[in-house]
């Protein structure tokens, strides 16, 4: 039996050999990328009516040599509540039962293969209801380079960047349960090495490890970035990154702009799950994000499922995972709302753009018939450039606004101005207070739910 680290020197080899062909695909022209997510949507559908009983009942009268895009479309949808009630009959490799993967996940204390092929990680359940997800040998690759080609590309476009040490410090979820901790364990190599620091570290840790390190690559929660730029304005941390990576929470813009005001270098964005990692990455040349069309399928709809336009913020995502047939997802529903953009981008790609994704739609909170859009506190709560982090709960009657400020803050003049927009909105009377906290907590994967709303709300 091999051991973990004649598995992983395995997998880094192979991992390598497959990097040049997904940089490549980046730059295919539309007509390529079509057929590859024809060819590829084809083969994931012979394969889970063969391997997988759960979609050989809903797919039975399906023939996967005539499924399309515009056939996908009526195929019935997948969602996490399906994934976790019929897992085993989902998985494709009859040894995947639930109750193997989550001992396997409950024993983790590192990185650890499965049956010497599979990794397996879950969600946060920043969503509600907590996932499982298991990839194969190639799909975990794919995952790997997925959220990294775009970097790769980079440092082959970019003298600067190619002269550069590969110094990566990754400042997020140290959970192996995570998928973006787990993936940094497997993949790190001498002269690429992962620098990771958990994000529930003290900020003042954090800071100590970046000086020493001193990262080209610096990415991590864009909550955990932003307030590491604040370090930098207090004189404390003294970092020049080439480039950095916010990933698995929403970009927002201001953070954007504090981040590249601080650094001066490119900001890219990757939008991640547990369900797939760099489902779309920014190139850093042009607005928004590139979808990874060759990697998956993206349908954004509206809530009752109908498919939306370029410029239209959907409800919700259908995603289907083109490459990991060892848990097919195939319209695997997901409420993140997204918006695609229109034009080509500068970089050259043929990929789908997206907008920054600002949330999703279980962020917003319900007042008996009154739906406020987290914008609301987001646009007050943005402005104020002393407020680090800050996590808005839903009451009765309003809401609680914690926050982490680094300076003076007007908290009466905040919650009025909140407690106006909620009014304003038809909320009687709203109460709106805001205490600044030390530190917030943290979900058990390390990213910050911002909005909580009330139970059953």
């Amino acid at each position: 039996m091999a051991t973990y680290e004649e598995l992983r020197q395995r997998h880094l080899a192979d991992a390598a050999a497959l990097l040049p062909q997904l940089v490549e695909r980046i730059e295919w022209p539309a007509e390529r990328l079509a057929a590859h997510r024809r060819t590829e949507l084809q083969r994931l559908v012979r394969v889970a009516r063969e391997l997988s009983p759960w979609h050989r009942k809903r797919l039975s009268d399906v023939d996967p040599g005539e499924v399309d895009e515009a056939t996908l479309a009526d195929l019935p949808v997948m969602t996490k509540d399906d994934l976790m009630a019929h897992f085993d009959e989902i998985v494709t490799d009859d040894r995947l039962r639930l109750d193997v993967v989550e001992a396997h996940l409950e024993a983790l204390t590192t990185d650890a293969y499965l049956f010497d092929r599979y990794h397996a990680c879950a969600s946060g359940g920043s969503s509600g209801r907590r996932g499982v997800f298991v990839y194969d040998w190639d799909g975990w690759s794919t995952c790997y380079w997925g959220a990294l080609r775009y970097e790769a590309r980079a440092r082959r476009l970019d003298p600067r960047l190619a002269a550069a040490p590969p110094r990566m410090a990754l400042v997020a979820a140290d959970a192996v349960t995570h998928i973006s901790s787990s993936l940094a364990q497997t993949f790190w190599a001498p002269g690429a090495e992962w620098h990771r620091f958990p994000v529930t570290l003290p900020v003042e840790e954090i800071v100590a490890g970046l000086n020493a390190v001193q990262p080209t690559l610096l990415a991590g929660y864009p909550s955990a970035l932003y307030g590491l730029a604040h370090e930098v304005e207090a004189g404390r941390l003294h970092i020049a990154p080439l480039r950095l990576c916010s990933t698995a929470e929403p970009l927002l813009p201001e953070i954007r702009a504090a981040l590249e005001e601080t650094w001066h270098a490119p900001v890219v964005n990757v939008y991640s799950a547990s369900e797939g990692l760099g489902v779309a990455v920014s190139c850093g040349l042009g607005a928004g994000l590139h979808l990874s069309e060759d990697l998956y399928i993206v349908e954004p709809v509206d809530a009752a499922g109908r498919p939306v336009g370029s410029g239209v913020c959907s409800d919700k995502v259908y995603l289907t995972n083109l490459f990991n047939h060892a848990l097919p997802l195939l319209r695997y529903e997901i409420t993140d709302q997204l918006t695609l953009l229109d034009g080509p981008c500068p970089c050259g790609s043929a990929h789908q753009r997206i907008d920054d994704p600002q949330g999703r739609l279980d962020d917003s909170f319900d007042y008996s018939g009154v739906t406020v859009h987290p914008h609301v506190f987001r646009s007050p709560l943005g402005r104020c450039r002393h407020i680090v982090e800050y996590q808005v709960r839903q009451t009765p009657g309003g809401a609680h606004v914690t926050a982490r400020c680094v300076g003076p803050v007007d908290i009466p003049a905040l919650e009025a101005e909140i407690a106006g927009e909620l009014a304003r909105l038809g909320l009687p009377a709203p109460q709106v207070t805001v205490t600044a906290v030390e530190r917030l907590e943290r979900q058990s994967s390390g990213k910050l739910k911002r909005f909580v709303p009330l139970p059953g709300a």
